[in-house]
């Protein structure tokens, strides 16, 4: 799932015309919410932390409740404020009500907590519309409650979404989605850590190298640089599909610094590989050449990563469709899907260097999650993970797909939080026995 262009329409809150509806009764009187609103818009430019150079984002924010717009615009130079807005087109949309608009100026809630909690919508740019407030302080100078960022290693720029204090929690997406998948996580373990959502390279907002090395050793190593260049000596990972084979290269590689690792339908090696000889023979360098891949098929795809269609809004699946068509229209994007979904397929299960060999030396506390229902990673891998690393804990979602961090976020956000409060108070991975038992 992309995240710049998705529309992330977010809860029971529209009513006519799409304008947002939930409102905090009493909170404050119709004139003195406008004041508020109006005030808290007028002290932006003020509070403007800056931008890199060439950054140019124009935002409207439309609150329903007061039947206001205000565009916001963003520079190098500084933010501009103006009560409606100009025929400039807006890079982002954002819609709530007053009474939300005004905790989140106040950092009462995040904009992922105001997404996860159904007060807020945003259409356009996902990277620009969830890094909003990161560009401007709070209060007293207080810093934003989270902020996108780029994160820069040997190998490529990462794009890094930053949020909540506590130990530190690592994310990382799956082959063709970016960290967008992962917000609602995000959100829920907030609350007691220090998160970063990523975009490994080649994917998402984090750039597209041609040179890059697409495999398991070359992502976890630049999952390493990320940890470095933020100050991070050790921290839980949280990875799906080809996320948590990252994941676990990253622990097998560099075991000192995780100390809990949770595995949401990992890519796993695959043990049946009757199209290897012929998948070896094929290029990703083939994928540069100009083409595209017919909606239908892509709209097919990403269905079908879910047991439950009504677990995702109809809008947010179309648009996520078409913005995986025009990410894939990038030479670099599609050598980065192309290369890595070869490697995970070529991925070597048994033998020297064999994927589950190495997986039985894995030494930190682990959760496998599976779906009954996934396509791409069967639960069936679970009997491999049993014989390999019988003391990992292991837990089966009934009637769910591919990723259950989006189709069961409430079960997924409570057993990560518990798996990793017993890692956290356990103190280290010399306690992985005991905290299986």
């Amino acid at each position: 799932m992309s995240d710049a262009h998705l529309a992330l329409w977010i809860g029971p809150m529209t009513g006519p015309l799409g304008r947002v509806s939930h409102q905090v009764p009493g909170s404050h009187p119709p004139n003195a919410r406008l004041a508020a609103v109006e005030e808290a818009f007028r002290t932006l430019p003020e509070r403007y932390l800056g931008a890199e150079a060439g950054f140019d984002a124009t935002y409207h924010v439309r609150l329903g409740d007061v039947g206001h717009t205000w565009e916001v615009r963003c520079t190098v130079h500084g933010a501009r404020v103006r009560k409606g807005v100009t025929n400039r087109r807006p890079d982002v949309v954002i819609g709530t009500d007053a009474e939300t608009w005004l905790r989140l100026r106040a950092g009462e809630l995040s904009g992922l907590d105001a997404f996860r909690e159904r007060l807020l919508y945003a259409r356009g740019a996902v990277d620009l519309a969830v890094g909003f407030e990161g560009l401007f302080r709070l209060p007293d100078g207080r810093p934003p409650l989270m902020r996108v960022h780029e994160v820069k290693t040997r190998g490529a720029r990462v794009s890094t979404l930053t949020l909540g204090e506590g130990p530190d929690v690592l994310l990382i997406h799956g082959l063709g989605g970016a960290k967008s998948s992962f917000f609602d996580t995000a959100a829920a373990l907030s609350a007691k850590y220090r998160v970063h959502a990523l975009d490994l390279p080649g994917f998402g907002s984090s750039t597209k190298p041609l040179t890059f090395e697409y495999t398991a050793k070359g992502f976890a190593a630049t999952v390493i640089d990320v940890m470095d260049e933020l100050g991070i000596e050790r921290a839980h990972l949280v990875g799906n599909s080809m996320g948590g084979r990252v994941s676990i290269e990253v622990a097998l590689r560099y075991p000192e610094r995780v100390a809990g690792l949770a595995l949401l339908c990992p890519a796993v090696a695959f043990v049946k590989r009757e199209f290897h000889p012929i998948v070896r023979l094929l290029r990703p360098e083939f994928g540069m050449l100009p083409h595209k891949l017919a909606r239908r098929m892509v709209e097919g795809q990403f269905w079908s990563l879910f047991c439950d269609p009504d677990a995702v809004d109809p809008s947010v699946a179309d648009v996520a469709v078409e913005e995986f068509q025009r990410i894939y229209g990038s030479a670099g994007a599609r050598f980065a899907f192309l290369s890595s979904a070869r490697n995970i397929y070529l991925d070597k299960p048994f033998g020297r260097g064999g994927f589950y060999p190495r997986l039985s030396e894995l030494g930190c506390p682990s959760l496998f999650m599976w779906g009954t229902h996934d396509t791409l990673i069967p639960q069936a891998f679970k009997r491999h993970v049993e014989k390999w690393l019988p003391r990992a804990e292991q837990i089966v979602f009934e009637n769910c797909g591919h990723v259950p961090q989006v189709e069961r976020p409430e079960e997924v956000n409570a057993l990560l939080g518990d798996f990793f409060d017993r890692v956290d108070r356990l103190g280290d991975g010399a306690a992985f026995t005991r905290l299986a038992a």
